[in-house]
């Protein structure tokens, strides 16, 4: 039962320190409201209603999504405004848009939304899709004796195994209806957008949408930097003029993901790049425009670039998404200050047997195993002077002690995983925590 002290968790176990969620969500909502910017956050970092309602309330106008599954938790949330950031390729993920475009797909996921991985289904409101293959991992993190019988799939958010009582489930849609209710202009109203760079991904769409007699909005993804996705700027408006031209598709701006930025050395020159991106974006938008299309969207997106991109003159809204938890890869970058990270996960010293070297019960499948952003480690250790994490397996992490304050067997240890998005993924759920005890704990949904 909740509260109870950090010390009687299990371990490993995820965090998040609510107070300092709440001020990273203000200070972000804050700085785009002042500057006249829409604020569309990036779902992937929290995977969770608690903390997504809490961005709504600060003024986010919708989320940005990397996943079906997360297109299909928000839509069963009944969030108004949703742009899925990546291309909808294959017939599955086409029949999914078209699907939720259509007024088809939805439903609470307080209960179970799901978006397997092989059908991008929605599952009815009270369902609980159940396979075998998360039950261990639920099972052994959980202290109490109804999430031992749990079993969920992959994507689905499980309520018969975690649900607290009648009480509880209702006060959760009370909270959920409260956060959506202003926003909300019912199923029919809904608006999902999609990312598309070139005719031949967006063909398909058009056609699966022709034959439902639905209209598809998309956007232009537009590559400033990163070549990961994105059609080049001298490209822009050829490939505008070829998608738009197919039925059933209708453009509504352009975007980017100036991922790039994140690789350079200091701060100065990180905001330089990222203004030149939103600059370059904002031309792109220009010249559809005198091209004869219709760009009401001009977006951006990193937690990197969330103090320069979206200010740039012509941007209408920026998608930072890390920035509710931060981590130290944003910490190396010049982002947030160690005292803004959100999310540690808690871990405990299992063996001292060689000196200096004390073995944690947190891995890689507790942390992810991301690109490190401090050299020979995994993630930060927080408040250990003289502890550094310097390696990972899948169950133990390695540390270094000084020796000038020793670590014992069943001491308690914190750590700021370099990438708080892959260490979500890991996860079915969070200790929300508030000083020194554990007060809730927040499901995480749409997992991989």
């Amino acid at each position: 039962m909740l509260p109870i002290p950090l010390d009687a968790l299990p371990t490993p176990a995820l965090l998040v320190d609510v107070e300092r969620l709440e001020r990273n969500i203000a200070a972000m909502a804050g700085a785009f409201t002042a500057a006249g910017v829409a604020l569309r956050p990036h779902v992937k970092t929290s995977k969770c209603w608690e903390v997504a309602r809490r961005q709504l309330e600060a003024g986010a106008i919708g989320f940005t999504c990397s996943t079906a599954a997360e297109v299909a938790w928000l839509s069963g949330h009944g969030v108004a405004d949703l742009l899925w950031a990546h291309i909808p390729i294959g017939p599955r993920k086409v029949a999914f848009v078209v699907d939720i475009i259509a007024g088809h797909g939805g439903g609470r996921s307080d209960s179970a939304v799901t978006a397997p991985r092989d059908s991008f289904a929605v599952a009815p409101r009270d369902s609980v899709t159940a396979t075998s293959r998360d039950s261990v991992a639920v099972a052994a993190r959980d202290p109490g004796p109804a999430a031992r019988s749990l079993t969920v799939s992959r994507d689905s958010v499980a309520v018969a195994a975690r649900d607290s009582g009648p009480a509880a489930r209702s006060s959760t849609v009370s909270r959920d209806s409260v956060a959506v209710a202003a926003r909300d202009p019912g199923p029919a109203a809904r608006s999902l957008t999609v990312s598309l760079d070139s005719v031949e991904a967006a063909r398909p769409l058009s056609e699966a949408a022709s034959a439902a007699g639905v209209t598809v909005p998309f956007v232009l993804e537009v590559n400033t930097g990163h070549a990961r996705l994105g059609v080049d700027p001298a490209d822009a408006v050829a490939t505008a003029d070829g998608i738009a031209a197919l039925p059933g598709l209708r453009l509504r701006g352009v975007l980017t993901h100036e991922g790039h930025i994140a690789a350079l050395p200091d701060r100065p020159a990180l905001e330089q790049a990222g203004k030149a991106a939103g600059g370059l974006l904002v031309e792109v938008a220009g010249a559809l425009r005198a091209a004869g299309h219709d760009v009401s969207i001009v977006s951006v997106g990193s937690t990197p670039g969330a103090t320069s991109t979206p200010f740039v003159p012509g941007v209408t809204e920026g998608r930072p998404g890390t920035y509710v938890y931060y981590d130290a890869n944003q910490i190396r970058m010049g982002s947030c200050r160690p005292d803004q990270c959100a999310q540690t996960v808690l871990a405990r010293v299992a063996s001292v047997r060689r000196a200096g070297r004390p073995i944690i019960d947190a891995g890689v499948k507790a942390m992810s195993s991301d690109a490190i952003a401090v050299a020979g480690g995994v993630g930060l250790v927080v408040d250990r002077p003289g502890v550094t994490f310097v390696e990972a397996n899948e169950e133990h992490g390695f540390l270094h002690d000084d020796g000038a304050v020793p670590l014992s067997v069943g001491d308690l240890v914190r750590l700021v995983p370099n990438h708080a998005c892959g260490t979500t993924n890991m996860w079915s759920h969070v200790y929300a925590v508030r000083g020194d005890q554990a007060v809730e704990r927040w499901e995480i949904s749409a997992r991989y």
